[in-house]
């Protein structure tokens, strides 16, 4: 018997390399000669650099960068351990990582200042050691700056109507006169960039990068409407600079805005973030001859069916015509829904009533109970 097992991270107890050892540690109970191959998924957000890694045996790179206060901060991003058919090394990074709004105590988020430079830096770290193909999961920022810092930790320039380089933060764009790229990052024009971006918010607008996400990163009413207008003057110094305008792509407001960045001044492709992931470590070719795949996250409802790391699993397995199994932290509102999409059965690991604390510090142990139950019923199935 041939097992995938491919979980996603639960939150703030397990990553995904942890949740898939405990599955195969309860399954090997009552299957110790099956073949088990884990692949640690992710669906772009947090975690997606940690399961990439882990499920290629890559390597990660730390290094200083600039913080979204301007500060120092201690950032990450991974190198895969496998090439893709072109043979080219993959980069992954996590915006968050250098940018994140976790970075930011609550009483100073500011989204007129804070950048995005952190995040071109890291860019550039693995632009600069030859990486041809980078991966950029968005989510967690703290920034509203439609990446202005980010592109200028690659080179480009950004000036207003003195010819000075504009500061930091969202609200300098309304001073934005001049778009100069010439003197990007070289090796840019080299490299594939994908963007892993689950959400369709435009730049602008109601449904914008300001009015939707400003206000987790500390944005008043007020606040939203400027950096609203500051984020318009940027697209429109775009087309006037002769880019086309992106303004109203699905998913350019992603990240404050970032999204928007990515996509005009360095030609990145925007896809959702468990597809990148399957594709990069070959989930199709993988799943083509299992008996059995097993994924999970920490909870599963019925907002999982919308792009979530199981449903991503789920519908390759179903073109594979092989069945899922789905084990979660937790059941949430509308679980069930995943199964009409053709999950063969979904399981929670928690056995009773606790506090929220042991429940994260029993993760692990109750993962394995679970699926050891799981793979006990697979059995007695075959018995009967």
């Amino acid at each position: 018997m041939k097992v995938i097992i491919a979980p996603d991270s639960f939150k703030e107890s397990l990553t995904a390399m942890q949740v898939a050892n405990a599955i195969e540690m309860g399954f090997r109970q009552i299957f110790p000669q099956a073949e088990y191959i884990k692949l640690p998924m992710a669906d772009g957000g947090e975690g997606t650099v940690q399961s990439m890694v882990d499920a290629t045996q890559g390597e990660m790179v730390f290094l200083e960068v600039t913080g979204p206060l301007g500060e120092k901060v201690e950032a990450h991003y991974g190198i895969l351990g496998s090439t893709d058919e072109q043979l080219t090394t993959t980069a992954v990074i996590e915006m968050a990582s250098a940018s994140g709004l976790h970075l930011v105590p609550r009483d100073q988020r500011d989204p007129y200042i804070t950048t995005s430079y952190g995040t071109g830096e890291l860019i550039k770290d693995a632009l600069d050691r030859g990486i041809k193909h980078i991966i950029l999961g968005l989510g967690g920022s703290a920034t509203n700056d439609a990446g202005l810092g980010m592109a200028q930790a690659l080179g480009m320039h950004f000036l207003d109507a003195a010819g000075k380089p504009l500061g930091a933060g969202g609200l300098a764009l309304m001073d934005l006169e001049t778009v100069d790229v010439s003197q990007g990052h070289p090796k840019l024009a080299q490299c594939q960039i994908e963007v892993a971006c689950d959400v369709t918010n435009p730049l602008c607008g109601d449904n914008g990068a300001s009015a939707i996400f400003g206000p987790q990163k500390g944005a008043t009413q007020d606040m939203i409407n400027k950096l609203d207008t500051a984020l318009g003057h940027f697209a429109d110094v775009m087309v006037k600079s002769g880019f086309a305008d992106q303004r109203d792509v699905p998913g350019v407001g992603a990240a404050g805005g970032m999204g928007f960045a990515m996509r005009s001044l360095l030609n990145a492709e925007l896809k959702p973030g468990i597809d990148i992931v399957m594709d990069s470590v070959g989930f199709a070719n993988k799943i083509k001859d299992a008996d059995l795949v097993i994924t999970g996250e920490g909870r599963i409802d019925g907002q999982t069916v919308f792009g979530k790391t199981p449903m991503g699993v789920l519908q390759q397995a179903n073109m594979a015509d092989v069945p899922v199994i789905g084990i979660a932290g937790c059941f949430g509102e509308e679980a069930e829904v995943i199964l009409a999409h053709g999950m063969k059965a979904i399981f929670p690991i928690i056995p009773g009533l606790a506090e929220l604390d042991q429940v994260l510090a029993d993760a692990e142990r109750n993962v394995t109970a679970t699926a050891r139950n799981v793979a006990a019923c697979l059995q007695l199935d075959k018995m009967v």
